[in-house]
């Protein structure tokens, strides 16, 4: 399997808020992830902060369209050809040399696996003596789904980490307190490896709190189009509103992921649209454009780490309809800020839009909350208990 590095000959950007810290200078920090674009959704302000601190910072995936945002970051690229959903043997495989030849090359002081296939990979290849940080939010598609696929791999996932954890060097990162106590309970992992940071921060001036549009009210998702983001209750619960009457328009914001076995069916979700049941709008990139067109934010999932659409949506003072499971919960308080529905139960989901969609007085009020509470999930605040973690491994202690 071909490993290619991809250097950039521009030079690092400073935000000019941070000065390098003796800590980390001269230190190299590597990032594995899958995809790039995830890398520059969830983790490119904890990589600038790495960088300014005095990291050398190196960024390990599969380079898809990101590339050059990466680049002209002044990170240092590495291509990973891998595949979230592959699961052929050789090529996995192929896989692992790729990772154990990429960390004996770099000799990382700090590699920081995202999600949960690089943290499995890079902790089989990792040497024992590697200080490594594992983020993970939840166990996704292993976790929600009843295939008997999954149900064969979860308990040997459990089995792999429970023992691949038990590195001296090795950290895990969570973001809501369900996943530490599920992690601790099935003891995967000690109690004091475990770091509880929640999510991967909202930028409150990008994200700013707005009046609501003119107009139809307007119900939005925004989210990977997969089954388990509840896309199917939210379209039933669409076709019940049709029924009820309410005006309200159901918009999915987002695009299926080929990378997962939950996606929908791109022929679902036209054939759905056509019927006028919700209007499907694909990716879109400017995000605080599509809040400040809608009154309610949804997110019907069955499990989140910390769902960044969320904090984004409580960020730009929306009203939000939510699942009550982990992840979600944390964000969304109960006649608060939302109101919290039972996973995989459109009528639920149907009374709860149709009460925010009846109610512009109590959608402003939950909408103001909401703005209160994101600034406890603000990017800086983020950014400063991961680097607070780096430095803790750097020397030799545990925050």
């Amino acid at each position: 399997m071909e490993v290619r590095d991809r250097i950039s000959n521009a030079p690092a950007r400073s935000a000019g808020s941070r000065a390098p810290q003796p800590w980390a200078s001269g230190k190299k920090l590597l990032f594995v992830v899958t995809e790039d674009w995830y890398f520059c959704s969830h983790r490119l302000p904890i990589a600038r902060a790495a960088r300014d601190a005095g990291f050398e910072v190196v960024v390990a995936t599969r380079v898809d369209h990101d590339a050059r945002r990466i680049e002209d970051e002044g990170f240092r690229l590495v291509e990973l050809p891998w595949r979230r959903r592959s699961t052929h043997p050789l090529r996995e495989l192929a896989t692992l040399r790729a990772l154990r030849a990429l960390y004996r090359r770099e000799a990382p002081d700090i590699v920081h696996h995202i999600a949960l296939k690089p943290t499995l990979y890079g902790a089989l290849v990792c040497a024992k003596e590697t200080r490594s940080v594992s983020t993970v939010a939840g166990f996704g598609y292993l976790s929600t789904s009843s295939h008997v696929r999954a149900r064969v791999l979860r308990p040997a996932l459990q089995f792999l980490l429970k023992h691949l954890w038990r590195s001296p060097g090795a950290r895990v990162v969570v973001q809501n307190p369900d996943d530490r106590r599920a992690l601790v309970a099935a003891r995967l992992v000690a109690e004091n490896r475990v770091t509880m940071i929640r999510g991967s921060g909202v930028d409150l001036r990008r994200f700013a709190s707005s009046e609501e549009p003119a107009g139809e009210i307007t119900a939005t998702m925004v989210a990977r189009m997969l089954w388990s983001k509840g896309v199917a209750e939210l379209v039933a619960a669409a076709r019940l509103l049709r029924e009820r009457k309410v005006a309200v328009r159901i918009v999915l914001v987002g695009d299926p992921d080929d990378e997962n076995p939950e996606s929908v069916p791109v022929e679902k979700l036209r054939a759905w649209s056509s019927e006028g049941l919700i209007d499907w709008r694909g990716h879109i990139d400017d995000m605080p454009e599509v809040l400040r067109a809608t009154h309610i934010a949804v997110l019907p999932t069955y499990r989140e780490g910390l769902p960044m659409t969320l904090l984004e949506a409580a960020a730009s003072g929306r009203a939000i309809v939510a699942t009550d499971v982990p992840g979600c919960r944390e964000i969304v308080h109960q006649g608060e800020n939302g109101l919290l529905v039972p996973p995989k139960d459109a009528v639920a989901l149907a009374d709860a839009i149709q009460a925010l969609a009846t109610d512009a007085r109590l959608r402003a009020l939950m909408g103001r909350r909401g703005r209160e509470m994101a600034s406890a999930f603000a990017e800086e605040v983020v950014v400063d208990q991961t680097l607070a973690l780096y430095r803790s491994m750097i020397e030799g202690s545990h925050a």
